[in-house]
């Protein structure tokens, strides 16, 4: 072979991608929790954006920030967001085979999801009381746009199915935890993750609901 051709076929070598070693190794089951969490963040595009086009094409919609408790949500966002951070030291210890820092990790976890249903029933109870219903709405004795409590209690109301889900979830995690079955070594930890990942996305998606329909 020629000089030429084996510097083209060097060439021809050195242009080629290199190898990824993670590709093609992702278990089963994180890529159902993905497809799962593709479509379910489908759900709720389309609940945010019927949302929107509601309130915009709503000349009289009550402004949330004179209605909505903003202070009181802005703390169970801050929970909510420091229980992502709980799950990925849940995750990473389960990584290093740590029974018992999974396990207190994951129960704190388990906490901030209680917290933040706790002060969503809280809200749904002052809210009705103020009366903003599902089907007709008043806010201090006038009357204000139906749709605003039925698009609030809708959106918030099928993120808080996510996080009672999440709450059930980690919960049977936590218990299989106790057991040992999930930091045995080798993606005995990969439980962990899974649930971490539907965690995360619910973390996420409430960003989401909290600056469309609080803070916008």
């Amino acid at each position: 072979m020629s000089t030429a051709a084996v510097a083209h076929a060097d060439h021809g070598h050195d242009d080629e991608p290199p190898v990824d070693e993670h590709f093609g190794h992702a278990t089963g089951g994180k890529v159902a929790m993905w497809m799962f969490i593709a479509q379910d963040g489908m759900s709720f595009g389309g609940l945010l954006t019927a949302y929107a086009l509601l309130r915009i094409n709503s000349v009289d919609w009550p402004v949330p920030a004179e209605i909505l408790g903003i202070g009181l949500t802005a703390f169970a966002t801050f929970i909510l967001i420091c229980s992502s951070l709980t799950m990925v030291l849940a995750v990473e210890k389960a990584k290093a085979r740590d029974q018992a820092g999974t396990a207190r990790w994951l129960g704190l976890t388990i906490l901030g999801g209680l917290i933040f249903l706790g002060i969503q029933v809280f809200e749904y109870m002052h809210l009705v009381d103020a009366g903003i219903g599902f089907a007709q709405s008043s806010w201090q004795g006038v009357e204000i746009n139906d749709r605003f409590g039925s698009t609030f209690y809708a959106v918030t109301g099928f993120h808080g199915l996510h996080v009672f889900s999440g709450v059930v979830y980690l919960t049977c995690i936590l218990l299989g935890t106790l057991k040992g079955k999930y930091t045995q070594g080798g993606i005995s930890y990969s439980a962990v993750e899974l649930v971490g990942l539907f965690w995360h996305f619910v973390d996420l998606v409430w960003i989401l609901v909290f600056t469309f329909v609080y803070l916008l």
